[in-house]
């Protein structure tokens, strides 16, 4: 996985603190800057444990493609390994929303008919990914098994 995964959970991250900080800490404020004070503590401590977690949550994702299924490892507290048959994959998606976009990286979707497991492979640089979703598509025609 690429680091810019990290910086991607990071930014999204200070996306959503920001605003809670202020509004937050402005409804508190009317209450009392004690108040205010510590919620704004409080989101710092979140914000730092929220930038470590980044990494280590990058750390975690992994993928193996064998010679007739797909596994997907992840998972900071829980480890999740999931291993998709080439023959069940339905689709294979690249998805890069614009963030990702920017940090030039692309996110491999795969679906099945019948899969609840989280089924992606975030962080991947574009190329990588384009280069994967072809030769997942192209091993799933090979072991396609028939619904």
């Amino acid at each position: 996985m690429s680091t810019s995964l990290t910086w991607y959970r990071r930014l999204v991250m200070l996306a959503v603190l920001v605003p809670v900080l202020l509004l937050g800490g402005a409804a508190l404020w009317a209450v009392g800057w004690v108040w205010a004070l510590a919620w704004a503590v409080l989101v710092a401590a979140g914000g730092a444990a929220g930038w470590w977690a980044a990494r280590a949550i990058r750390a975690t994702w992994g993928y193996a493609e064998g010679e007739t299924d797909l596994y997907l490892t992840y998972g900071l507290v829980t480890r999740q390994l999931v291993v998709i048959p080439y023959g069940r994959m339905q689709v294979v998606d690249v998805t890069s929303d614009l963030l990702e976009q920017t940090l030039g990286m692309a996110t491999v979707q795969v679906r099945t008919a019948a899969t609840t497991a989280d089924s992606r492979i975030p962080g991947l640089r574009l190329d990588d990914a384009v280069q994967l979703r072809d030769r997942l598509a192209a091993r799933s025609e090979t072991f396609s098994t028939g619904l």
